[in-house]
């Protein structure tokens, strides 16, 4: 699998993962992640504009998708129940999905991540199972919850590569 930079062009194919996405989450029980839009078209323009938006692609098919932003996530700086395990600079990985056509995409994105920086943090819903088995598979630490900016909680996680 190669990763590449999203550009202008991939907008349509991103926003057609996420629907695919969406769809996933709700029939596995997390219908409550994703919802009203979110993310919407303006903010993976917006990640293309800064640099953030990245394809996982699998044979020259987009695989899947992922941003990738390094230094202050504004969302991380209040944690409740728990800490973050290290207080130094990470990059953070949001709005992760897979097209569901090659296993896998989770693992890569990460490992790429990891290669640009060795100190990161994700969140996920509760009940995106799917996601949190991946997180932890690959050996990210629970922290505890953050808080979006509309209000809902997370369950917050990061990594050190050793």
């Amino acid at each position: 699998m190669n990763i590449r930079k999203s550009t202008m062009n991939d907008v349509d194919d991103i926003m057609r993962i996420i629907a695919s996405a969406r769809q996933y989450m709700a029939s596995h029980g997390n219908a409550t992640q994703w919802i009203k839009g979110y993310p919407g078209e303006e903010t993976i323009v917006s990640d293309i504009r800064n640099g953030d938006s990245y394809l996982i692609t699998d044979n020259g098919a987009i695989a899947g998708i992922f941003t990738f932003i390094i230094g202050e996530e504004p969302n991380y700086q209040v944690i409740k129940n728990g800490h973050w395990h290290y207080d130094r600079p990470y990059g953070t990985i949001h709005r992760l999905a897979s097209a569901g056509i090659a296993p896998g995409i989770s693992r890569v994105c990460f490992e790429y991540c990891l290669g640009k920086m060795d100190y990161i943090r994700i969140d996920t819903h509760r009940d995106n199972l799917s996601m949190r088995s991946a997180i932890e598979r690959f050996g990210f630490k629970e922290c505890g919850i953050v808080y979006m900016r509309n209000g809902t909680e997370r369950i917050a996680y990061d990594y050190l590569r050793s």
